[in-house]
C-alpha cells in the first residue's frame, strides 16, 4: 500500500525523490518488522484483557504435567495478535500486486481459521476434543492442496498471465508437461543437484510440506515461548532465501534458481518476526497469554508456504528440526502404544511423556532449560541451513 502511495508520489512530484527508498526490499522488510512489533505490542494488553474478558482461558488436562495446573485460565487464542500485526504489516509495506504475498497470506489466514474454530470450542464451548481430527485434516487438506496446485503454475512462471498459460498448456495436453528445473526438489549442499518432480509429484510434496509443517509447529506450543522463537528464526532464514532466489544476481551467484517476485516474501518474514518478538513479550514465562491453535496453525502452515515457494524444502527441515522431531516423537508414541497393546494386551510408552518436551520435563529439565535449550538448537540448526547458501 505504501509503495503504490510512494510511487504515485513520485509521479506527481518527481522533486520527491528520497521516496525512492520505498523500492528497496531491505528497507521495506525492516520497517514492516518494526511495524509488527510496535502493533503487537500496543495492542498486546488490549487483546489479554478482551481474551480474558471472554473467559478464554486455557483448560490444563488431568493428565499433564502437575507443574503446568498453574496454568489453568491463562487466556489462549492469543495468535490472533500475531496475525492481526503481520496482517496489517503486510498490507502497509508489501507490493500487493505480488502472487506470492497473496498466496501465502491466504495459507496463513486460512488456517489461522481453523485454529480458531478448534479453540473456540475447546475453550468457549467447552468440547474438550474441540475440532474433530477428520473436520480439521479435511480443511487443512483442502487449503494445503490448493495453495500447493496454485504454486506448481506460480513457480515455473514469472507472471500470473504466464502461470496461467502454463495451466491451460497442462490441460490442454492431457496433464503432461514439463515444468522448469525452478520446480524440482532441490538439494542442499550440492551444485545444481534438482529432481524433476512433475506437476503431481510437486503437488504431493508442497501439500505434505505445507500441512506437515503446520501440524508440527502446533504439536511444539506446549511451553511458554517454546515455538515462537523457533518459528521467528526459521521465519527470519527462509526471508534471506526468498531474498536470494528471487534477486537475479544473487540467485545465478549462488546457483540457485532465480524465481521472479519471491523477495517479497522477505517482507512477510519480516512482518511474522516483529510480530513473533511482540507476541514473545507476553509469552515469556510465565506466560501472560497463549498461542492456541489459531497461531500455530497458521505460523506452521505459512513457513511450510514460504519454503516450498522458495524451493527450500529439505533446508526447512533441517532449520525446523525441532518441529520435525517434536511431531515424530508424538507419532512414534502413538504407534508404539498401539503396538504393544495389540501384541501385549497392554500399552507401552518410548517416551515419559509426548510431545518431546514434555519428556524432558518429566525427566527432571526445568520448562526455562526446555525452553532455551530448544531456542540454542533452532539457532545452530539455522546457521547449518543458511550455510547452504555458499556450501555447495
Amino acid at each position: 500500500m505504501l509503495l503504490e502511495l510512494a510511487a504515485w508520489l513520485q509521479r506527481m512530484s518527481p522533486e520527491l525523490g528520497y521516496f525512492r527508498v520505498f523500492q528497496y526490499l531491505t528497507f521495506r522488510a525492516v520497517m514492516a518488522a518494526m511495524t509488527a512489533l510496535l502493533i503487537g505490542i500496543v495492542a498486546g494488553p488490549w487483546v489479554i484483557r478482551k481474551l480474558t474478558a471472554l473467559k478464554i482461558g486455557q483448560p490444563v488436562r488431568g493428565y499433564a504435567m502437575q507443574s503446568h495446573l498453574v496454568k489453568s485460565g491463562t487466556p489462549t487464542m492469543g495468535g490472533v495478535l500475531i496475525l492481526i500485526a503481520i496482517v496489517v504489516s503486510v498490507l502497509l509495506w508489501a507490493d500487493l500486486s505480488n502472487r506470492f504475498i497473496w498466496i501465502v497470506m491466504l495459507v496463513t489466514l486460512g488456517f489461522g481459521a481453523i485454529g480458531w474454530v478448534d479453540d473456540w470450542r475447546k475453550v468457549v464451548r467447552k468440547d474438550p476434543e474441540g475440532m474433530r481430527s477428520r473436520e480439521k485434516y479435511f480443511w487443512q487438506s483442502l487449503i494445503g492442496g490448493l495453495a500447493a496446485f496454485s504454486l506448481v503454475f506460480s513457480i515455473s512462471e514469472g507472471t500470473n498471465v504466464r502461470a496461467w498459460e502454463l495451466f491451460t498448456q497442462w490441460v490442454g495436453s492431457g496433464f503432461s508437461v514439463d515444468l522448469p528445473h525452478a520446480a524440482g526438489l532441490l538439494v542442499p549442499f550440492f551444485k545444481e543437484v534438482s529432481y524433476p518432480l512433475g506437476v503431481l509429484g510437486f503437488v504431493i510434496l508442497s501439500y505434505l510440506v505445507i500441512v506437515g509443517s503446520s501440524n508440527a509447529v502446533n504439536l511444539t506450543d506446549g511451553l511458554d515461548g517454546l515455538a515462537i522463537m523457533p518459528v521467528i528464526m526459521v521465519g527470519s532464514a527462509l526471508g534471506v532465501f526468498a531474498y536470494v532466489t528471487g534477486n537475479a544476481f544473487y540467485a545465478k551467484y549462488l546457483l540457485f534458481p532465480h524465481i521472479p517476485g519471491t523477495g517479497e516474501l522477505l517482507i512477510f518474514c519480516a512482518a511474522m518476526a516483529g510480530a513473533g518478538l511482540a507476541f514473545l513479550w507476553f509469552n515469556a514465562h510465565p506466560a501472560q497469554v497463549f498461542m492456541g491453535d489459531v497461531g500455530a496453525l497458521a505460523l506452521g502452515g505459512a513457513l511450510g508456504t514460504i519454503a516450498v515457494i522458495v524451493r527450500q524444502e529439505i533446508v526447512l527441515a533441517i532449520m525446523g528440526g525441532i518441529f520435525v522431531v517434536e511431531a515424530i516423537s508424538v507419532m512414534a508414541q502413538v504407534s508404539w502404544f498401539k503396538f504393544t497393546k495389540r501384541r501385549y494386551g497392554e500399552g507401552r510408552r518410548l517416551l515419559k511423556m509426548a510431545p518431546l518436551h514434555h519428556h524432558f520435563e518429566k525427566s527432571g529439565w526445568a520448562e526455562t532449560q526446555v525452553v532455551v535449550r530448544f531456542w540454542i538448537i533452532t539457532m545452530l540448526l539455522c546457521l547449518v541451513g543458511l550455510s547452504s547458501l555458499k556450501l555447495r
